[in-house]
């Protein structure tokens, strides 16, 4: 199925005007998040997913530390139940298996445990105030689709056909 939207992985000069945009929306106007917490300096390190509709608008975006960490996933009101926020995931997370991450954390607000649930987070210890906020530490070990652990396109072909 074909989405109304894209998303692209690009790093913060390429896109800063667009990031900022969904970020003061929806953590600074929506969510009442102090601008000085909002912009922590981390930006132009991260690797940043931004998705944008059809028409070209600002519609969600996330980033991902070198570390490992994600965060910042945000999604216009009005884009939100139309798996943007997944698509955002599903970029940074094929990012973070393609440059051999073994694992990734997220800071999750406590309202969206079970959307990273959705992707395998498991919590990890106790819940803690962010920007005002209730979060929990979330994690995901990565591994390699099957697919790349052993045969390439054969084993991917063998699996298919397995599945058909």
């Amino acid at each position: 199925m074909s989405h109304p939207f894209t998303v692209s992985l690009i790093a913060w000069h390429d896109g800063e005007p667009l990031l900022r945009s969904v970020r003061e929306a929806v953590f600074i106007r929506e969510q009442g998040v102090p601008a000085e917490l909002e912009w922590d300096g981390s930006d132009e390190g991260c690797r940043h997913a931004l998705a944008l509709s059809h028409q070209g608008v600002a519609i969600g975006c996330g980033r991902m530390l070198a570390n490992g960490h994600i965060g910042r996933i945000a999604v216009l009101p009005a884009w939100r139940k139309k798996k943007v926020g997944t698509a955002i995931m599903e970029a940074l997370l094929d990012y973070a298996r393609a440059h051999d991450y073994k694992q990734v954390d997220v800071d999750a607000q406590t309202h969206a445990i079970p959307f990273y649930r959705s992707f395998g987070f498991a919590e990890q210890g106790k819940q803690f105030m962010d920007a005002g906020l209730p979060h929990i530490k979330m994690f995901l070990k990565l591994s390699d689709p099957p697919y790349r652990r052993s045969g390439g396109v054969d084993t991917l072909r063998h699996l298919l056909l397995e599945v058909s």
